[in-house]
This record gives C-alpha cells, structure tokens and sequence, in this order.
C-alpha cells in the first residue's frame, strides 16, 4: 500500500500551480498527479516520494489535504497489461472506487486504485502478488 495526497482546491487561477510550488519548495517530488474538477473545486490526487513531508507543507500553507492508502500495482506497459490486472481484481471480488496510471519506464507502468473497503484486512497486496504482480510500498517511491 501506498500514501496518496488528496487536495481540495479552489477553481481559482494559480492554485495549481501553488499546490504543485509548495510540494517542489518542500523537496518532495511527484510521480503523479489527477485532477477531477466540479464548478466551485478540483480534487487533486498525488502520489509523490515523501507524502508525510507534502501533507505538511500543504497544511502549514493553509490547502485542505490529507492521506489514503491506495493500491499501487506494477503492470507490463502494454496492450492488456491493465485488463490482465482487472482480471485478477474482479477474481478477487475486489471493487474499485477510483484508479489512475504513471509510467515508470518503457516496459512498466503502475496503476494505483483505490479498494473499496479495507483492501489491506482482505489481503488484497498478498493475493495480488500472489498472482504474479508487484505491489508497490512506499519505500519503492523514495
């Protein structure tokens, strides 16, 4: 499992790029970043190497953010390599609530989901793993 940093943010010009100065200024580097947007917010996922330091940083400059944990899964970086992945999660009765993918380099990418439920009680990184895929830890993004 890994930590994700959710933001809430403003539909303001410059906020984004606010956020993304804060986590640069603070030294923690992004892996990936989402953003789903309504008319008065945006919702911004990150994964980064040190979320605790981001989620401090972001706090002390007043955005409203917190940690998850999520489900960060090394696929091939090729055609099927998510369906082969689903596959495993529908076998396991695991739902998703939301996912989103980052390149790690030519051969690999890694999709990060977020289990509905408590997807460490059910076992979800051992069974996954299990069946041949690597779950990322957050030692993995440091």
């Amino acid at each position: 499992m890994i930590d994700q940093i959710t933001v809430f943010l403003e539909n303001k010009e410059g906020r984004l790029l606010a956020l993304c100065r804060c986590i640069g200024d603070a030294g923690v580097n992004m892996h990936a970043m989402t953003i789903a947007e309504s008319a008065d917010f945006g919702l911004v996922r990150i994964i980064c190497d040190d979320p605790q330091k981001a989620l401090e940083a972001l706090n002390a400059a007043d955005f409203r953010a917190n940690k998850t944990k999520v489900v960060g899964i090394v696929v091939p970086n090729r055609p099927g390599g998510v369906a082969d992945l689903l596959e495993i999660l529908d076998d396991l009765n695991l739902n998703i609530e939301y996912g989103y993918c980052f390149s790690i380099n030519n051969d690999e990418a890694a999709d990060v989901f977020k289990i509905h439920g408590d997807a460490e009680s059910a076992g979800a990184a051992f069974k996954l793993e299990e069946a041949g895929f690597k779950v990322l830890s957050q030692e993995d993004l440091a």
